[in-house]
């Protein structure tokens, strides 16, 4: 360091020399990571059942590091320095899909990665392989996570295992494919990205009777239909219109009898998407009050419950102006963040530390438009793999500068 040159400044030099080494050894890598993203496309494990893929992985990185199980068919390791580590996602699960594709490789077994977590893994192991080649100045934790697709969530299983405390991972990182973004660009931004994911279970009951006799009796019929229109008002009178957030009902069920059956229960399922933890409350509190408003009105009882699902992914603001810079410096476009009311179980990282989800536009083989994540059809390009290989590397290399400048700080403040 120069005496004009702050720490800061030292630390972006650092690691734009260490950046250039990593990308160099990427592109090396990438050949083998195209064959491995075969390998593993071909025989796709669903959620809970991905112990293959996992030992496929852990085979392929054998050597670099030692990896630990995590969350039943999980695991973790770290490569590099004492001290704090980035840890970099990949998901192991594939979706219970029939593929289309027609490729040489597609899946016959009745599973499919068709939300592209093939290539996440991928592009991890092609990452840690060339991280292996490089003198690291802050370590990388590798996780590889079952369940993200299903309940239980894999991600919170890690965070309550403590897995990521015990090598020391401090800021966490992933990036997915995604039709929805331009193919080339890469969507970062801080704040909200996902959504919270909660379910709502609505019974109403009341008194079967017969349809030609309706006074004897206490329906619940209107009523549950009332509620399944009527919900989305509770939106409306309860969140502010520029803060999203929705209500969806996915099931409801009266009666399964004769037409001339007044059924004694009815039910509603719902999701219920917000964008930060008092929406959470607030709406599901309104949706309480209006179920058992409803019901009074019709002379029925009501139970209403919540399943909580994923709390809201959050970009921290640090490591999301980081990585699109660090992006900006290896030549890809940064596209307009990726915000939606999906979900993904990322966001229980999110929850406990600083952390990034970056979104990879992707152009997917033989179709045009490229259809959705989770279609049949859905199956990146191999650039999809240096992609978000480069979009895992601007979120470490972001990670890493914000440790290396904590560690700085620290020293001068001693």
């Amino acid at each position: 360091m120069t005496s004009t040159d702050s720490p800061a400044d030292s630390t972006r030099t650092t690691l734009t020399r260490i950046a250039g080494e990593l990308r160099s050894r990427l592109d090396e890598q990438l050949s083998d990571a195209a064959a491995l993203r075969r390998r593993i496309h071909s025989d796709p494990r669903i959620s809970g059942m991905e112990y293959d893929t996992r030992d496929i992985l852990v085979s392929e990185l054998a050597g670099i590091l030692q990896f630990d199980e995590v969350a039943s068919a999980g695991a973790i390791g770290r490569i590099g320095p004492d001290g704090p580590a980035v840890g970099i996602r990949a998901e192991l699960d594939a979706l219970p899909v029939h593929e289309s594709t027609g490729v040489e490789f597609a899946a016959s077994n009745g599973a499919m990665h068709a939300c592209g977590h093939d290539v996440h893994q991928a592009a991890l192991v092609a990452l840690i392989r060339a991280a292996a080649q490089v003198d690291l100045p802050v370590a990388i934790g590798a996780v590889l996570q079952p369940r993200e697709e299903t309940y239980p969530s894999g991600a919170l299983d890690i965070v309550e295992e403590k897995a990521l405390e015990k090598i020391n991972v401090t800021h966490m990182i992933a990036a997915h494919v995604h039709p929805g973004v331009p193919a080339g660009t890469i969507a970062v931004g801080a704040g909200y990205i996902n959504a919270a994911a909660d379910e709502i279970n609505i019974v109403l009951r009341g008194r079967g009777g017969h349809g030609a006799y309706p006074h004897t009796a206490a329906d619940p019929v209107t009523a549950i239909a009332q509620l399944a229109i009527g919900l989305p008002e509770a939106v409306r009178r309860t969140v502010d219109p520029m803060s999203p957030a929705l209500l969806s009902v996915g099931t409801l069920r009266a009666g399964d009898s004769a037409a001339n059956v007044l059924p004694s229960e009815a039910y509603l399922r719902a999701t219920m998407r917000t964008t930060s933890n008092e929406q959470r409350i607030d709406l599901f509190e309104a949706v309480r009050q209006m179920a058992e408003g409803t019901a009074a009105a019709y002379g029925l009882s009501a139970d209403i419950s919540r399943d909580s699902g994923e709390p809201v992914l959050t970009n921290h603001k640090e490591l999301a102006e980081g990585a699109e810079a660090w992006l900006g410096a290896m030549g890809h476009d940064i596209a307009e963040p990726m915000r939606s009311l999906g979900a993904d179980d990322f966001s229980y990282f999110c929850s406990v530390m600083p952390s990034l989800m970056t979104f990879v536009g992707v152009e997917v083989e033989g179709c045009s438009p490229a259809p959705s994540l989770h279609d049949p059809r859905f199956l990146p390009t191999e650039r999809a793999i240096k992609d978000v290989a480069h979009a895992m590397l601007a979120g470490y290399l972001a990670g890493a500068e914000r440790i290396l400048n904590e560690q700085v700080d620290e020293e001068i403040n001693r």
